[in-house]
């Protein structure tokens, strides 16, 4: 896991040596650099040592006239080096970027369907004089790229690029980036003019003297469809297999490894699957050191989750650290955590920031989480009417299906929706599951034979609930997410790894029917009975839904609001192009003054701010140094 950044063309070393350092809490370990005059390529890394923390595993890396500069890791680089070498081929270091290059060698672009990992890398091939680029299945690793006065520029972080501009400017696709929050990470809009986001799942082959990138998809899961066992247990079983493997290989690390636990289903499963493995199984590679559980606290609020949390510690007899978060000293780091993060979304990144970076306080360096589980398996109470759709008028159907959601709309869990749905909406759905079967039956009926409904390809080749499934999963709600926790973790100098993005269990899981993600009550069943011989009891038979997110009302009314009436009156806030000055003003004011606003009213008011605050920490950025100690310049 690491940051890169480099070019090929006329460019500035200079320039591209100070956008390398702005990546430096990317990769503290350690910076390369490699350039050929005479060619006029430009590679530079930021190392975040984790598998071979030697010397030898520093990066640009060099094999058989390849060079390359690579964000990620390969966890499966064990059996690909073990095939390679009965192929002929030797290695010299212990290192994952060895066999990217060797594999290169020996497959071209099939190499990338033998990874299983997260990757971003750019590799130069002299001899043919051209570089391969690539980015991993889902896009967990991020890249950009720019053409920018006759070079090609490409980095893991727009602000390692623009050193290299003229001039600083939002893009004209700023504002529809702004109104699309869930929808622009999969699209090459980006916030800065003149950078385009690499998209996931895709390579490109660049040669000299070229001036566009014509990606080309190695993966679409819609292709990648497997045969299933007919039976749910067996489905369990299958499933568990793939599950363990998949923790198993995550575990594989030449530094400590950690897991940030919410005690809800996703991560605890996580995070008892590998107490069962390093407690049963001996793995080449693993990381002895895998006992540390990190737990994000919030006082007095409805989204602390620690009792539960509690419950799987004490459950596998291991030590927690919980970290209590300081709204006071979260909003005093806000520009350098906003300045991280460097894109726009619906809540504040403190929390998450925060909890990253304490991990790496306590010596941990890779966090394997529980990231994916809910849009692979159907893990927001929100989505029940696509499964309604699908249960069409059979009322044993509809019957298992409200069966399954009861529960999950108590007072406990107000505060949770899936990301990016609407209050409205919500409340729509909350109305067919509570006002009887007359009207599921009218709603049914209406969505059915509506003629304005949304087709897509995706329920047609899946139906109404997968097929929400695949587009939260691979076009909306998971990519931006990946996107967010990539920041986060970086922000901490921690590399994140999850399970569930697997791409052998995407490929299953998206093959079995809607019967199997919602059985016996619950959702993510599927994941609950695979782990179940692990996990305490109580957390497997968990319904409720609360989610890492900011306990935005309560810092906005407590905390905060002497900051945020400051913001607000500021002479920058009013020179701010970039909002709508009173119907921000408006929102703020009525998150502070009314008698129990909701969530969603903190929400909307941080989403209306975000604009101005992005523009003081990217944009207008003048400070020199930052609390993670980088020499930042804008």
């Amino acid at each position: 896991m690491c940051g890169i950044a480099g070019g090929w063309g006329n460019i500035s070393v200079g320039k591209l040596k100070e956008g390398l350092r702005r990546l430096e809490h990317r990769g503290p370990d350690g910076e390369g650099f490699f350039s050929d005059a005479d060619e006029q390529i430009y590679l530079g890394h930021r190392r975040l040592s984790i598998l071979d923390t030697s010397s030898a595993g520093s990066q640009p890396f060099f094999y058989e006239g390849l060079a390359i500069v690579y964000n990620g890791e390969i966890y499966n680089f064990l059996e690909i080096r073990t095939e390679l070498r009965a192929k002929g081929f030797t290695f010299k270091t212990e290192t994952d970027t060895e066999v990217i290059l060797a594999a290169y060698r020996h497959w071209g672009v099939g190499c990338l369907e033998k990874f299983n990992g997260m990757w971003s890398f750019v590799i130069w091939d002299k001899d043919k004089q051209e570089c391969f680029i690539s980015r991993d299945r889902f896009g967990k690793k991020p890249l950009f790229y720019s053409f920018y006065k006759k070079a090609f520029l490409f980095a893991s972080e727009m602000k390692a690029i623009t050193p290299s501009f003229d001039e600083v400017t939002i893009s004209e696709d700023f504002d529809w980036c702004k109104n699309n929050m869930f929808r622009y990470e999969v699209t090459d809009k980006c916030l800065i003019k003149n950078i385009k986001r690499f998209p996931a799942g895709s390579y490109a082959i660049l040669k000299k003297n070229e001036k566009v990138l014509h990606p080309i998809r190695f993966w679409d899961t819609r292709k990648e469809l497997v045969s299933v066992p007919a039976r749910y247990e067996d489905q369990v079983e299958a499933f568990r297999e793939l599950f363990i493997n998949a923790c198993a290989i995550r575990m594989r690390s030449d530094v400590p490894i950690g897991t940030a636990l919410s005690g809800g289903l996703d991560s605890s499963a996580v995070m008892c699957t590998i107490a069962h493995i390093a407690r049963n199984r001996k793995l080449e590679r693993s990381a002895a050191s895998w006992q540390h559980a990190f737990v994000a606290c919030f006082k007095g609020t409805p989204l602390d989750e620690r009792p539960y949390a509690e419950q799987v510690v004490n459950h596998l007899n291991i030590p927690a650290d919980y970290l209590e978060i300081d709204p006071v000293k979260g909003v005093d780091s806000l520009n350098d955590y906003l300045y991280f993060f460097e894109e726009l979304y619906l809540t504040s990144p403190i929390p998450m920031i925060e909890l990253y970076r304490n991990i790496k306080k306590n010596g941990v360096t890779v966090s394997i989480d529980g990231h994916g589980a809910d849009e692979l398996m159907a893990g927001y109470r929100s989505d029940i009417t696509r499964a309604l759709l699908d249960a069409g008028l059979n009322l044993r159907k509809i019957k298992q299906i409200l069966g399954t959601y009861q529960g999950m709309f108590s007072d406990e869990n107000a505060q949770e929706t899936k990301p990016g749905i609407g209050f409205g909406e919500w409340k729509t759905q909350m109305n067919v599951h509570l006002n009887g079967r007359k009207n599921i039956a009218r709603y049914i009926l209406k969505e059915l034979t509506g003629n304005n409904k949304k087709e897509n390809l995706s329920k047609a080749e899946f139906g109404n609930y997968n097929g929400l499934l695949y587009e939260l999963f691979h076009e909306t709600v998971l990519p931006t997410l990946l996107r967010n926790y990539d920041r986060y973790a970086m922000a901490g100098s921690v590399e994140t790894r999850m399970p569930f993005m697997d791409h052998r269990l995407v490929s299953f899981t998206f093959s079995l029917p809607w019967e199997s993600k919602l059985k016996n009550g619950f959702t993510k069943s599927l994941i609950r009975d695979a782990a179940r011989p692990y996990m305490p009891e109580s957390i497997v038979n968990r319904k409720s839904k609360v989610g890492f997110n900011t306990p935005i009302v309560d810092w906005m009314r407590g905390p905060w609001r002497t900051f945020l009436l400051d913001t607000i009156s500021s002479k920058n806030f009013q020179e701010c192009g970039l909002i709508n000055r009173e119907e921000t003003k408006a929102a703020v004011n009525k998150v502070l003054t009314v008698d129990n606003p909701h969530f969603f009213d903190g929400e909307h008011a941080w989403y209306l701010l975000l604009p101005y605050f992005w523009e003081q920490a990217v944009l207008k950025r003048k400070t020199d140094e930052i609390s993670a100690g980088s020499p930042i310049r804008l």
